[in-house]
């Protein structure tokens, strides 16, 4: 019996699991490879670092989700270096064969050079990082609490998030409430809405670039409590401070980076040319444009369509990651290949409680509508009815008793094994 052409999948995020997917009544192995033993919805990982909701309610079990195909396998470890010129990729130093490679990473946060921006500043582009930013905001306003110095107080209870993209709007919505609603209440001596501050820094001129065709979320931002600074560049960030362009600086010990993305640091292993984001130049096809076995998805190509460069949503990592599948059936079975082109379902981004903005199929929506729009979206593109259903039991008591159901601060780690 002629042995099973063996594709490899790395990464189990939108991309990889939606390629899987794509090969499940296909006659080939398919192996999933991640360091972590779950997939993420990111799109509401903002919403775990604001206490609305918790982090299982975001993720499952890469095994749950795919215990129903029979040709595929899962391997937890992380991927230390791709080598494509002999198919091979490198897991925890091991080596790991295929015929066939659909790199699907995801992506890491980008700094563009600004001094001390990594060292100082929080990201959110895991749970890890999520349930970090939690912890930390919830213990400055434990600490500031106790604190007699009205200087050192202020800076505790100064949030700047640099970034006015949808990670960066909804994140300061988010916290805004959080700390202006139920917090307020925890901490009655601490008057938080007098005290506090949510600063969102953003180099454009506008946010939600893209999506909100005017100033819709500036203003629901403001008037929810957030300081919404257009025009503004960062210099450097320092322990305790940001530094602007302009001179300003701002105390602060909470720094939070939502300003850009990059490839992650182990595609460079492939000794392929990349972008300055570290992203593939792929062919129309999503094969690499120095070996044909290795197609790559999501967030780590640099694609152009209609003269102008995608935006990496987790809709262009479903769909690239499905035609990235195809494709490799169609070689295996020397049968042309498709090239990929996006689809445009539209692009959202909530801005609080009830409010969103969002443009579908050329329409533009804000406000209360868009939001009804956001939630059904998030909930049925979110994978497992008990998420389902725990995210929207929260959603529903935030909603009606203003309350965050998760103001824990919990530990990350364990010193015992």
């Amino acid at each position: 019996m002629a042995k099973k052409p063996r594709v490899v999948i790395l990464g189990a995020g939108f991309g990889g699991l939606w390629a899987a997917r794509k090969l499940a009544s296909a006659d080939v192995d398919v192996l999933i490879i991640d360091k972590n033993n779950y997939h993420t919805f990111l799109p509401l990982l903002y919403q775990v670092a604001a206490a609305e909701l918790e982090p299982e309610r975001i993720a499952q079990p890469v095994r749950y989700l795919i215990r129903d195909q029979a040709n595929l396998n899962f391997q937890m470890g992380a991927i230390t270096a791709i080598n494509p010129a002999e198919k091979t990729v490198a897991v925890d130093g091991e080596s790991v064969g295929y015929d066939y490679l659909i790199v699907a990473l995801g992506s890491t946060t980008a700094f563009f050079g600004v001094p001390g921006a990594e060292e100082h500043c929080f990201t959110l582009k895991s749970i890890d990082e999520a349930i970090e930013m939690r912890n930390h905001i919830l213990r400055k306003i434990e600490a500031a609490a106790n604190e007699p110095d009205p200087a050192k107080q202020k800076q505790m209870l100064t949030f700047a998030i640099v970034g006015g993209g949808a990670t960066g709007v909804e994140y300061a919505g988010a916290l805004a409430e959080l700390i202006y609603q139920p917090l307020e209440r925890d901490y009655p001596r601490l008057s938080l809405n007098k005290l506090a501050r949510v600063i969102l820094i953003e180099a454009g001129s506008q946010l939600l670039n893209g999506i909100d065709n005017g100033s819709y979320t500036a203003e629901r931002l403001t008037k929810i409590g957030v300081d919404v600074r257009l025009n503004t560049k960062v210099e450097s960030v320092e322990a305790g401070r940001i530094n602007l362009a302009d001179g300003e600086q701002i105390l602060t010990d909470t720094a939070v980076w939502a300003a850009g993305i990059q490839g992650q640091p182990v595609v460079k292993s492939a000794g392929v040319g990349l972008t300055r984001g570290s992203q593939f130049e792929v062919l129309e096809t999503l094969q690499s444009q120095d070996y044909p076995e290795m197609f790559v998805v999501g967030d780590l190509i640099r694609f152009m369509q209609d003269g102008k460069p995608l935006i990496n949503t987790a809709q262009v990592a479903m769909q690239s990651g499905e035609v990235a599948a195809e494709n490799v059936m169609a070689m295996i079975n020397s049968k042309p290949l498709e090239s990929f082109r996006y689809y445009d379902k539209g692009m959202m981004a909530t801005i609080g409680r009830n409010a969103a903005v969002a443009n579908i199929g050329g329409r533009h929506f804000t406000g209360f509508f868009a939001w009804l729009i956001w939630l059904f979206i998030h909930l049925f593109f979110l994978i497992g009815f008990r998420n389902r259903l725990g995210v929207l039991t929260n959603w529903a008591w935030n909603y009606l008793f203003y309350e965050r159901v998760v103001r824990l601060i919990m530990p990350l780690d364990s010193s015992k094994e």
